[in-house]
């Protein structure tokens, strides 16, 4: 029954454990073996001999070059108020075997998740400053991502000012 639903399962041999709420949205098998796993909380990937989950909030980038999808993930290396910082992983190759709709359900998540994005130019370099949903949650988040080069401690001082900017001008979700 489950078939004509059109609801996707898990792959055989999946070994990570979804949350009870975490519907899966696609899957993907990787030309080289293993799963991408997309669920509406994030992208399943294999990682050694557990898949590890990206949520979709810190996927970074994203981009189909029609054999691979190339993630750019993204790591939280601390808070400023209300604000997370992040830092970028090296991107990640991902060869699939047929893509399906994992290309666009990719896109469609991540670029979903993002209400506003606006570059800042600080000393040195400057910053991302990214305001994303984050499933299960509510609301939003503020993401800060310095550019290499930036000037220790612009980054702070900057997201203090949009953090009181942000608190007197958008209405809460």
């Amino acid at each position: 029954m489950r078939r004509f639903a059109a609801v996707p399962e898990l792959p055989a041999g999946f070994t990570g454990t979804l949350e009870a709420d975490e519907r899966i949205v696609t899957t993907g098998q990787l030309a080289d073996g293993g799963y991408l796993v997309l669920t509406r909380l994030g992208m399943w990937v294999p990682e050694g001999a557990e898949p590890r989950r990206v949520d979709w909030h810190l996927v970074s980038k994203a981009v189909w070059d029609r054999s691979s999808l190339v993630v750019t993930e993204a790591v939280v290396t601390g808070t400023v108020g209300a604000a997370v910082l992040l830092a970028d992983l090296p991107p990640r190759r991902f060869a699939l075997a047929w893509p399906g709709t994992v290309p666009e359900v990719v896109r469609e998540r991540v670029t979903s998740s993002i209400r506003s994005s606006n570059h800042c130019e600080l000393p040195g370099g400057g910053a991302w400053f990214v305001q994303r949903r984050v499933p299960g949650h509510d609301g939003v988040v503020l993401q800060v991502r310095a550019d290499p080069g930036t000037a220790p401690g612009a980054v702070e001082a900057m997201v203090g000012e949009v953090l009181q900017r942000l608190s007197r001008t958008v209405p809460p979700d």
